[in-house]
């Protein structure tokens, strides 16, 4: 009895190292940097610990099984900290990035110093040589031992929680590595009560759990391990599919916006989701989530893109982007554009017809009668024209371009100039250079310069068209917009001349968004309004 006992230690412990160092070769394939690092060294420093305790079972002298055991039970504590260190990595917090870095490292060299030295202080142990169950070197542990256990299980619990609470945040059916885990602690209660057992050493009995883990996790589950590792990295809805388009992981986001996702690990995505499987071939085609709280249901844009095996195993991840608002805004903005539309119908025929009728019987009575009222009557007449043709430009054009082509602002400024009733006013036109711009837009953005000037700084007013380095400015010599007013000057409606309409510089500022310019007031050399538009230079 007493030989089996002791030959049943040697072998569970040595098969423990014989796995464990067998599956390094295996971890060394998983591609995560940190977590294959943490891997590594966890299962080197679990086979060094079991063959510590392989080689204080069978070593022929007290010395050498005193020492190998210290070699064991240093080395445990190693493969404690190398298991934060993998919990870490696999859990996305860098183990580089942990705070008071330098002191852990430090405090564990402290530890693992006075470990090895323990024959000449035995604050861990002392030992004696004993011939129950079997003839072995019996250890006694110290309280600096029983603290040492206490703080190693307190990491391991860290650890453990870190790896838990990733594995909760994926949908997917993370049971079996629950299981693999779980199982590996399960050997502690060996630790913990061995001093009650006679059948029992006083060792650390988690090697073989470890061994199973490994096993597990390395040989039968990694693609999941990694997969999960994967796809738990975001808040965002995220889909891991194989090459062959079954479904390998998801996380939990995915599975609270669309619930037929649940339990469909090792499933096509086309048998579980048509609808996503046809958005997948169309980058335009949206997603509606398929919550059962319909009030919160969010519309998503999935974008797809292949991995490597570099990534959780070749295949291809869907990530899900929640564009709610954005497409809540293009829809409220597509019904504005309709009403826009109707509305310029509405002016176009309906206002244009009576206004044609008007200015016809204007025209006939004219030629019998030159009355001051029926001048009065013509100038209300052609002002009723311009904010009809205003009114129409804010309602068609908005901020769509036409062509856009390498436009002369010189040549395209005497054209405005000529189009624009401007009196005695003066224009100035101190540039050479061209812009990249729709030409009939650029061309609305000056007229209603050019008449904002005459508008405000009266019929002799003088407009000058000229350079900045990434633009152009007009600017007047008329008494400006004060500065508490710039802010409001481009609201629509918004003037502060008595013929005025408000709609000039709100048009204005269409052209410049629809170019993506820059647009900006400031005050003239003499006083008056100055417009710079930024742009780059052509």
């Amino acid at each position: 009895m007493t030989n089996q006992l002791l030959f049943f230690h040697v072998v569970v412990f040595a098969v423990s190292a014989l796995v464990c160092l067998a599956s390094i070769p295996r971890a060394r394939t998983i591609q995560h940097q940190g977590t294959r690092e943490g891997f590594v060294v966890f299962l080197l420093a679990v086979g060094l610990w079991s063959l510590g305790y392989v080689g204080y079972l069978i070593a022929p002298s007290v010395f050498l099984k005193e020492a190998l055991y210290l070699v064991g039970f240093s080395a445990a504590f190693v493969a404690v900290g190398a298991f934060l260190y993998l919990a870490a990595a696999y859990t996305g917090r860098p183990p580089r990035q942990m705070p008071y870095r330098r002191t852990i490292v430090g405090v564990f060299l402290v530890v693992i110093v006075t470990k090895f030295t323990n024959p000449w202080h035995q604050l861990y142990l002392t030992t004696e040589w004993a011939a129950d169950p079997f003839p072995h070197l019996a250890v006694e542990y110290n309280l600096l031992y029983w603290v040492l256990l206490g703080l190693s299980y307190a990491v391991v619990a860290v650890g453990f929680f870190m790896i838990l609470e990733r594995f909760y945040h994926t949908g997917t059916d993370t049971r079996p590595l629950l299981f693999l885990l779980v199982l590996t602690g399960i050997p502690a209660v060996g630790t913990i009560v061995a001093g009650e057992i006679p059948q029992l050493l006083p060792f650390m009995y988690e090697p073989p759990g470890v061994a199973i883990f490994a096993v597990g996790t390395l040989f039968v589950y990694l693609d999941r391990f990694e997969s999960v590792q994967f796809t738990s990295q975001t808040d965002s809805p995220l889909i891991f599919l194989g090459g062959d388009q079954r479904i390998l992981s998801y996380n939990r986001a995915a599975v609270d916006e669309f619930p037929t996702l649940q339990g469909s690990f090792g499933k096509s995505i086309q048998t579980v989701d048509p609808e996503l499987t046809t958005a997948l071939s169309d980058p335009a085609t949206l997603v509606t989530s398929k919550t059962t709280d319909g009030d919160r249901s969010r519309i998503y844009q999935p974008f797809s893109r292949p991995v490597t095996e570099g990534e959780g195993g070749a295949g291809q991840v869907i990530t899900l982007t929640d564009v709610t608002e954005r497409e809540r805004y293009r829809r409220e903005l597509e019904e504005t554009n309709q009403q826009l539309e109707q509305f310029a119908g509405v002016v176009s025929h309906d206002l244009r017809n009576p206004l044609n009728v008007a200015q016809g019987h204007l025209e006939i009575a004219q030629e019998t009668d030159d009355s001051p009222q029926l001048q009065h009557i013509s100038e209300a007449l052609t002002r009723i024209e311009t904010l009809i043709e205003d009114l129409l430009t804010l309602a068609r054009e908005g901020e769509q371009l036409g062509d856009v082509e390498r436009v002369d602002l010189a040549e395209v400024t005497r054209a405005c100039w000529q189009s624009v009733e401007t009196a005695h006013a003066t224009i100035v036109v101190d540039t050479d250079w061209s812009v990249e711009a729709d030409r009939s837009r650029l061309q609305q953005l000056l007229e209603n310069l050019f008449r904002n000037a005459v508008e405000h700084g009266g019929t002799e007013v003088t407009i000058t068209v000229g350079e900045l380095d990434d633009g152009f400015y007009v600017e007047d010599d008329g008494p400006g917009i004060p500065e508490e007013r710039r802010q409001n000057a481009f609201e629509i409606g918004h003037s502060t001349a008595v013929d005025g309409n408000g709609l000039g510089l709100g048009i204005v500022e269409q052209v410049v968004d629809a170019h993506g310019w820059e647009l900006a007031i400031t005050e003239s050399a003499e006083g008056g309004a100055r417009f710079e538009v930024h742009t780059e230079r052509q």
